[in-house]
């Protein structure tokens, strides 16, 4: 079915973001995954060619433009390539709207140029080792000493930790008030105490720097308190939507994609003296991917659609999250299964696309988390 929310404009811009791939990242991508981190200097190339701040108003630098369609392109491209090493969509649609919806003027002057043009690569800390989706459970601290903050804690799991300049700390404020007692400080680069532990070797996204991160008696100065003092957990619900959107965007155009290099190996692979293709179970199991894949599109297409329009609430984001996600790994076990042996290589796009994806289901909000959520609207 020809997909029917992008303009001329959207199509301009693929192409711009496929030539960016295609010169920028797929040639180095091979050694930045045995390096277990992507250059500096494809963030900065990102920022040449506009790929960075796509929604920062333009007199910070950024492309003044908010429709969400664009970040959808991104992330449907890079996932495509196989790129989930350079976090642009973390750096874009989950740390971006932080800073220009709470940042100050004076925060955002300081900030979003370099956000822009790649100097400034961005990170969020929220998860730590023994809180992970239950906020209430986050120990890290920061004590109100005047003029700034005391911040001590660590964090885990977090994407861009040891590339980042800035990074936003989900902080417990108050002693009492739960997951209410929260504040979000930024943390700079080079800030004394402010440690980065081990580059975290994951079964996937091998690229994509994830680490460990520590505060030891960290003075971050009042003017780094981003937003309302205490008022974290409200600023975090209302970016999830974003946050899980872009997951569940990427998340069905890796079941695509795989279902587009799957389809094209069962028609060359021959077993028994005829392709895999003439397989009546082959062709069966290509359907239902493919029927699956398509019903999927169609609800991700329209919930695009209304996050553009600032209409998609959190239930419906929650869906797309966990049915999407949940869909890529299905996709991506079943067709490995399809490739046979050749599906066990790392060599071969699926084997690959296998270990980058298992994540998927799990960062942003696990399965369980979105049914939780979803279930709760239904029955209170």
């Amino acid at each position: 079915m020809k997909r029917q929310i992008f303009t001329e404009d959207h199509d301009a811009f693929r192409e711009t973001v496929r030539t960016f791939l295609a010169k920028e990242v797929t040639p180095h991508y091979e050694q930045w995954e045995k390096d277990g981190i992507v250059s500096r200097a494809a963030w900065r190339a990102a920022g040449r060619q506009g790929l960075l701040g796509l929604a920062v108003p333009e007199e910070y630098g950024g492309g003044g433009e908010p429709d969400f369609r664009y970040s959808a392109v991104l992330a449907e491209e890079f996932t495509r390539a196989g790129a989930a090493g350079l976090a642009i969509g973390l750096h874009n649609d989950i740390i971006g709207p932080y800073l220009t919806s709470l940042g100050t003027d004076a925060q955002k002057r300081r900030w979003l140029p370099g956000f822009c043009t790649g100097e400034t690569i961005t990170a969020i800390a929220m998860t730590e080792p023994g809180a992970g989706s239950d906020l209430q459970g986050i120990r890290t601290t920061a004590e109100d000493h005047g003029d700034h903050w005391i911040l001590n804690g660590s964090k885990t799991f977090i994407s861009n930790g040891i590339l980042a300049d800035l990074v936003i700390v989900v902080a417990r404020t108050t002693p009492e008030g739960g997951a209410h007692g929260l504040s979000l400080l930024v943390v700079e680069r080079g800030m004394d105490g402010f440690e980065r532990g081990r580059n975290l070797d994951k079964i996937g996204q091998k690229s994509q720097d994830t680490a460990e991160l520590f505060f030891h008696d960290v003075r971050v100065p009042k003017e780094n308190l981003l937003g309302e003092p205490n008022g974290a957990f409200g600023h975090l619900m209302t970016h999830l939507a974003q946050e899980r959107m872009g997951i569940a965007v990427a998340g069905i155009a890796a079941a695509e994609h795989l279902l587009e290099i799957t389809t094209q190996y069962v028609k060359e692979r021959e077993a028994f003296g005829r392709p895999l293709a003439k397989l009546q179970h082959i062709r069966f199991e290509m359907a239902e991917m493919a029927t699956e894949c398509a019903v999927t599109r169609a609800f991700l297409d329209r919930c695009i659609v209304d996050h553009t329009a600032g209409e998609l609430d959190a239930v419906h984001a929650s869906m797309a999250k966990w049915w999407a996600t949940e869909l890529q790994k299905r996709v991506a076990d079943r067709c490995l299964q399809l490739h046979g042996g050749y599906g066990y290589m790392a060599e071969y796009r699926v084997a690959k696309a296998f270990t980058d994806g298992r994540i998927q289901t799990i960062y942003g909000g696990t399965t369980e988390i979105m049914k939780e959520i979803i279930g709760r609207s239904l029955l209170g």
